[in-house]
């Protein structure tokens, strides 16, 4: 099982940015579909950003668009998910996971669809 580990949430002004990093606790992410999510209370957890194991791909929600970027680091083993233009409907816990099985192509944007979440990251965008 992959425990995995978010960081870089805070607080931040309308219009600003902020990075959020995911670390695998023990392995890799070589193989791993990887997706970010994010909830907020009274919400189902929704879907933000994904990317296939191969590398080859990556989907964004809608509302994002434009505004978040995902990238992975191979040497340091993270992957990165770079918001900007924030605003206060941004503000959730983000959410990174995985999914070790399945399609080597495939973007994976359920939340059923993933084996293995991190704790989450609160992010809150405020003036």
């Amino acid at each position: 099982q992959v425990t995995l580990v978010e960081s870089g949430g805070g607080l931040v002004q309308p219009g600003g940015s902020l990075r959020l990093s995911c670390v695998p606790s023990g392995r890799t992410f070589r193989g791993y579909a990887i997706g970010w999510f994010r909830q907020t209370p009274g919400k189902e957890r929704e879907f933000v950003a994904a990317h296939s194991a191969s590398g080859s791909s990556t989907h964004y929600a809608d509302f994002v668009k434009g505004r978040f970027t995902f990238s992975k680091d191979n040497a340091k083993n993270t992957v990165y998910l770079q918001m900007s233009s924030l605003a206060p409907e941004d503000t959730a816990v983000y959410y990174c996971a995985v999914k070790g099985s399945g399609s080597y192509f495939t973007v994976y944007e359920y939340e059923s669809d993933y084996d293995a979440w991190g704790q989450g990251t609160q992010v809150t965008v405020s003036s």
